[in-house]
């Protein structure tokens, strides 16, 4: 069987019989993989700890006709251990990675989406901004690279110029008077500010942004999110939008 090299972020991972897992992974390479890491649940396993969620590690695998197998695994950055210390940084992580799973396909490699949520991690383990501003940088643009831009300034159904007061879903964000239909909301122009600065990487503009338009951002991200997958992110209910900046 033929045996390859390639660098991951492990997603999730499952119990198989009494000492190993199921390795889920996006790699950089290959898209998604799923892969058995074998005795990891033994106390002296040689990489059971750099197999677990939001680790990125170097890996070697050779392929199997279901599932390939972990020989080698390396640590290239230990954010899982890292933003496990801190209850809203989990959460967000565990949000973003199972976004990632959602929208990836197994073998079809898409770089944008390796790297964009490599960054995700790195900016939470690190507490480089609000845990919330960073999930919800992350699902816009990851949504972005699937093929769902939004739009939060010019009208998302016929292109007019912006901004605009109302907001719709099925149409893909901002849109105009015309094309505005029933069931759309208007959020305040705030909120359309700082949706547009996170799916631009306007960080400045997201730090400076207040606890209410926070939150009504993220209301419309995840119900953005969710229209699009057609059912729900499980743990995006599960996190905690407590936390209010960066902690240095």
């Amino acid at each position: 069987m033929a045996t390859y090299r390639d660098v991951g972020i492990v997603l999730r991972t499952h119990k198989l019989g009494e000492t190993d897992r199921i390795v889920t992974l996006l790699t950089r390479n290959r898209g998604k993989v799923r892969a058995v890491a074998k005795g990891v649940r033994r106390t002296k396993s040689r990489f059971g700890a750099r197999l677990e969620p939001g680790m990125i590690v170097d890996l070697q695998c050779y392929e199997g006709r279901s599932l390939d197998t972990v020989t080698q695994a390396e640590m290239l950055a230990p954010y899982g251990d890292q933003i496990a210390r801190d209850y809203p940084s989990f959460t967000a992580a565990t949000a973003a990675l199972e976004t990632a799973d959602r929208l990836s396909e197994e073998h079809e490699p898409v770089l944008q989406q390796f790297n964009l949520l490599a960054g995700a991690l790195a900016s939470l383990a690190h507490r480089e901004h609000a845990t919330d501003l960073v999930l919800d940088s992350y699902l816009l643009r990851a949504l972005s690279i699937a093929g769902w831009a939004p739009s939060f300034v010019d009208c998302a159904g016929c292109g007019a110029t912006g901004p605009h007061r109302a907001f719709n879903l099925a149409s893909g964000g901002a849109v105009c008077f015309s094309c505005r239909t029933p069931g759309s909301s208007a959020p305040d122009p705030r909120t359309f500010a700082l949706l547009a600065a996170l799916l631009t990487g306007d960080w400045d503009a997201a730090d400076g942004s207040d606890q209410q338009t926070r939150r009504e951002s993220s209301g419309l991200v995840a119900a953005y999110l969710q229209w699009h997958l057609e059912r729900g992110v499980r743990s995006l209910r599960l996190v905690d939008r407590t936390s209010t900046g960066a902690v240095s």
